[in-house]
């Protein structure tokens, strides 16, 4: 009889114990479930948080905090991440807040590790000294390279001995904060040798480029001829042409990038005799490297280029080409594009 009275008291204070805290503890309950799906206080423009390695749900709770009214509850935001698991899942990196972020998808955007992508072009037909310019400007990247020769950029590749001039792909590349230059040139030289294999693979048959290496070449120079997609393929027509002919290809961007630093933006008719391994007037064949990074089209152009004759072509002035047949009706068009004669 005892033993039950005592039962029966406790269940007696148990009762009393629900009554007096329990709605209490629903109001706490209920308040956690409001402040998980309501938006943090995140300004219209968004804001950039950085969560440090070995931050936790603590740092994190604390940076959070540190941003007035940006988070009302610390202590809600570590119960929600221990209950469920999410702490020692939190994924360091930079994370934009946008208006209308609640709590559960921050910690769910954490976890995922979806960090701030940053972008950076390379454009098509740089150089790989302008890469490098590029590369060390941009402020999200990790210099490591510093004065390293290109060379030693290329052995740092795994390329050793590789002359890095048209090897790496131009696109636009998404990276996260803290990318070393090292990782983001490996992932655009491994774009350059998927679309170079993949050009190859399709080329035309007749084609008289014995390697990819030659294609990445004349695709370079392809790229520096002209700005416009559709010319592409009549350019690299014309020169494959001249390889299969035995003619020398006399483009200007091989002399242009044999000169180097001694180019000064006018390209004189000296420049043009004067010999070094890139002046295809003055040598035959192909330069010995490429001259600059060539794009998509350029690449396809060079390996599926337009039929027909023509051997000869000439700026307008107004960004495309003139083509012509014979040497002949080249000189015509030289006379009225270059020299302004309007004589027919």
């Amino acid at each position: 009889m005892a033993f039950s009275g005592w039962l029966r008291g406790l269940s007696g204070v148990l009762a009393a114990l629900v009554l007096v805290f329990g709605p209490a503890l629903y109001m706490v309950y209920a308040d956690y479930q409001v402040f998980l799906d309501t938006p943090l206080g995140v300004p219209a423009a968004g804001l950039v948080l950085e969560l440090k390695p070995g931050s936790g749900i603590a740092g994190l709770a604390r940076q959070l905090r540190q941003q007035p009214g940006l988070l009302r509850s610390a202590l809600y935001l570590q119960a929600y991440a221990r209950l469920h698991g999410l702490a020692p899942r939190l994924k360091a990196g930079e994370y934009a807040l946008q208006a209308g972020d609640t709590p559960r998808l921050l910690l769910g955007r954490i976890v995922a590790g979806r960090v701030i992508q940053y972008p950076l072009t390379v454009v098509e037909g740089w150089t790989f000294r302008q890469l490098r310019q590029a590369l060390a400007a941009h402020p999200k990247i990790v210099q490591t390279l510093g004065e390293a020769s290109d060379a030693e950029v290329m052995a740092r590749l795994g390329r050793p001995g590789l002359f890095p001039e048209g090897r790496f792909f131009p696109d636009t590349y998404h990276f996260p904060a803290g990318t070393t230059d090292v990782a983001f040139l490996h992932r655009a030289l491994a774009a350059l040798d998927q679309q170079l294999a993949t050009v190859w693979a399709r080329r035309a048959t007749d084609l008289p480029l014995e390697n990819p290496e030659q294609v990445l070449i004349l695709a370079s120079i392809v790229e520096k001829e002209t700005g416009l997609p559709a010319e592409r393929p009549q350019i690299a027509g014309v020169f494959l042409r001249r390889l299969r002919l035995g003619m020398p290809l006399q483009t200007d961007p091989t002399v242009i990038y044999g000169l180097g630093a001694a180019y000064d933006g006018n390209l004189r008719r000296r420049d043009l005799s004067t010999d070094t391994p890139y002046n295809t007037y003055t040598r035959k064949g192909l330069p010995p490297t490429p001259i600059a990074l060539p794009s998509a089209a350029a690449l396809a152009a060079t390996v599926e280029p337009d039929p027909g004759e023509a051997l000869y072509f000439v700026a307008t002035g107004e960004g495309g080409h003139v083509f012509s047949r014979t040497l002949e009706e080249h000189n015509r068009a030289v006379r009225r594009y270059q020299l302004r004669d309007k004589t027919p």
